[in-house]
């Protein structure tokens, strides 16, 4: 018997690495922070903030500023009572250090710190530290100013008073590292954004963002800054009405329940609207559960059972009809559940559905007494709650008979696909792709110039339904959507099911003009709506043709942008001055079809070369909120908004 020869190698106690103090954070920082983006880094900002939260929450803060400094250096500062400083007794350091330096360290992990806490991962503003370049805390606790600095999570000063003061609060300076974050870029949308949302679910504290970026000159300064506020008397009930802008709505003032039961903090508010989508934002502890959990299934379970009992006692149902489902109750709700628990049980590192059990009975109790004590003193509002979730209920036994006519076994598997799809040969879904064309030119020059083993062509023809004003049984019917729906193989509606989907990109390509955006808006407005989770699953995606063909000889280059071309010219220039130049040929695409198939392959479909947007939602209810002013009744709205926005596109080529 032959040995076979092992490798050598030296496995010992030196071969086992020990990271010391944040070293852990600095070496896997997407452990911690969910990665290295501009996610992650804006995330370290909701880290810094939600320990001013924290403080709001328990009651000891009512005013909150960050601020955007040059250099990209964030400055979060509270009124709160100031991070400790005396000599912590397990460090046996400075308390301020041990909640800067050690992971896990801070109040919401002790018993008596905080009631409710939120916080990113609760890992705490340690690893803020560790993913800056340098940080800078400042604390006014007990008569005097207390300071620390820090480079890259270690500490560079001791603690020490650097003056005198009445007040007590913490201000946290810190400046990302570059090391860390390839791109440091803080975008001032989304902190407002999120910021607006903190102060919806912290009634009567305010928070205010103010960037000094562009300042250069003191003396400039309050010309120059920018500065937003938020505050909300009515929290989450302010939260709904912002949600429901320019919706026409059932019951006018939102209903609001409040309360606390077996320690647990229930607030909702919810309004019922004339559109056709649900629109629900849960929270707990303030933290954003995207995915709902226990506290929303409690929330729905005694919403459809106390719309039913209501609607019997007082016979509300015509004779033969079989009541309201959780479907029926849901269509054209608003509603935001929040609620603060002392132990948060979250499924996932990224805390986006609550696992909590006890939670749902406690939400579910909570929400059956406040909204049945609102229907019983308010009859007339109840009324048209009701009426609108029944005509909800015929609706759908129409749209069911509708959609089983069309979507049934055989067209979900491919043996009546629509007539004009050019279907890809792969049965891959994860690289299969699908191009929805607009017009059949575009569309045959795609088919002919695709790769036909993963690309897959459907082109549009007639005029698209706006999903925003129709119900799901004409929209199952339309010509148009209908071909797309047997396509991507899912389903629609109730019997939705994302692993049957064909296709794993869905492209949008249509000509680069004012047509071409409109059908680009309708298609996007009818994913939004009955495929979201398409859209949350990153499978949506706008193709990017180009808007011109640059030709010098036989040099052939293509630009998709006015400053791609000018620069295309300015090489191609080459020395000479720009009115100089000749023998070269500007061809600007007015639209797909002018395009051959090669030349569609070579700048459009080829994934060596193509240019797409992926669409994602980032903010779902800034999303729903320009789908409904875009899209819905509302024309004074659609009017103000683009008088508004009228001069940000007022000089585009289109």
């Amino acid at each position: 018997m032959i040995k076979k020869e092992k490798p050598k190698s030296k496995y010992s106690a030196a071969s086992i690495q020990v990271l010391e103090g944040l070293e852990p954070v600095r070496k896997r920082p997407g452990m911690y922070i969910g990665g290295t983006s501009l996610e992650g880094l804006h995330h370290l900002i909701w880290e810094v903030v939600s320990n001013s939260i924290d403080e709001a929450m328990a009651g000891y803060c009512d005013d909150i500023t960050v601020k955007l400094l040059p250099d990209n250096i964030i400055e979060v500062s509270d009124n709160g009572r100031g991070i400790p400083v005396e000599r912590h007794p397990q460090t046996k350091k400075s308390t301020l250090e041990t909640v800067m330096t050690v992971l896990h360290a801070g109040g919401k992990f002790e018993g008596d710190g905080y009631k409710v806490s939120g916080g990113l991962h609760g890992v705490g503003v340690s690893v803020v530290n560790a993913l800056s370049a340098w940080t800078q805390v400042t604390v006014f606790r007990d008569g005097k100013i207390w300071q620390q600095e820090y480079k890259r999570g270690k500490k560079m000063t001791e603690v020490k008073a650097i003056g005198k003061t009445n007040a007590t609060g913490t201000i946290v300076k810190f400046q990302a590292d570059s090391q860390i974050f390839s791109q440091i870029e803080y975008s001032w949308k989304k902190i407002a954004d999120y910021l607006r949302q903190q102060a919806y679910l912290t009634k009567g504290v305010k928070i205010t963002l103010e960037d000094y970026r562009e300042v250069t000159d003191k003396k400039e300064e309050q010309a120059k800054i920018k500065r937003y506020s938020f505050y909300f008397d009515s929290g989450i009930v302010s939260f709904v009405r912002f949600l429901n802008q320019g919706k026409e709505v059932k019951n006018i003032v939102p209903i609001y329940i409040e309360k606390t039961q077996d320690d647990v903090y229930v607030e909702v508010s919810l309004q019922y609207t004339d559109g056709f989508k649900e629109s629900l934002y849960s929270f707990a502890n303030n933290i954003f559960t995207p995915e709902g959990g226990t506290h929303v299934a409690g929330f729905r379970a005694a919403l459809t059972r106390v719309l039913n009992t209501y609607a019997k006692k007082n016979n509300l149902f015509k004779p033969k009809e079989e009541g309201i489902t959780a479907d029926d109750a849901r269509e054209g709700l608003t509603a935001v559940v929040s609620v603060k628990l002392r132990n948060p049980q979250f499924e996932g590192q990224t805390k986006s559905k609550l696992g909590n059990n006890e939670v749902r009975g406690i939400v579910a109790s909570v929400v059956a007494d406040g909204l049945a004590d609102f229907l019983e003193n308010n009859p007339r509002e109840a009324k048209e709650i009701i009426g609108k979730c029944m005509l909800t209920a015929r609706a759908r036994l129409a749209a069911r008979a509708a959609k089983n006519a069309i979507i049934r076994k055989g067209a979900l598997e491919g043996m009546t696909l629509p007539g004009k799809l050019a279907d890809c040969s792969i049965q891959d879904a994860a690289r299969a792709e699908l191009y929805i064309v607009e017009g059949d030119s575009a569309g045959g020059s795609a088919k002919q110039g695709r790769n036909r083993q993963f690309q897959a062509v459907l082109p549009l023809r007639g005029k698209l339904v706006n999903v925003e004003k129709t119900r799901l049984d004409t929209i199952v019917k339309s010509d148009t959507l209908k071909p797309i729906i047997i396509a991507l193989g899912a389903g629609i509606g109730d019997s939705l099911d994302i692993s049957r989907l064909r296709y794993h990109k869905i492209i949008i390509m249509a000509d680069a003009d004012v047509d071409g955006s409109h059908i680009r808006t309708l298609l996007l407005t009818f994913f939004y709506r009955y495929f979201e989770e398409l859209i949350r699953a990153g499978n949506i995606y706008i193709a990017q043709p180009p808007l011109y063909q640059i030709k010098k000889g036989k040099e052939i280059r293509y630009a998709y942008t006015e400053k791609e071309k000018d620069d295309i010219m300015k090489k191609m220039a080459q020395g000479m001055k720009m009115e100089n130049l000749t023998g070269v040929n500007i061809q600007r695409y007015k639209g797909l079809g002018e395009m051959n198939p090669q030349q569609l392959w070579e700048t459009t479909m080829d994934p060596e070369r193509r240019v797409m947007l992926q669409i994602t939602v980032e903010d779902a209810q800034n999303a729903d909120y320009i789908f409904n002013v875009l899209m819905g009744n509302d024309v004074a709205s659609r009017r103000k908004f683009i008088q508004m926005h009228a001069k940000s596109v007022k000089n585009l080529d289109v």
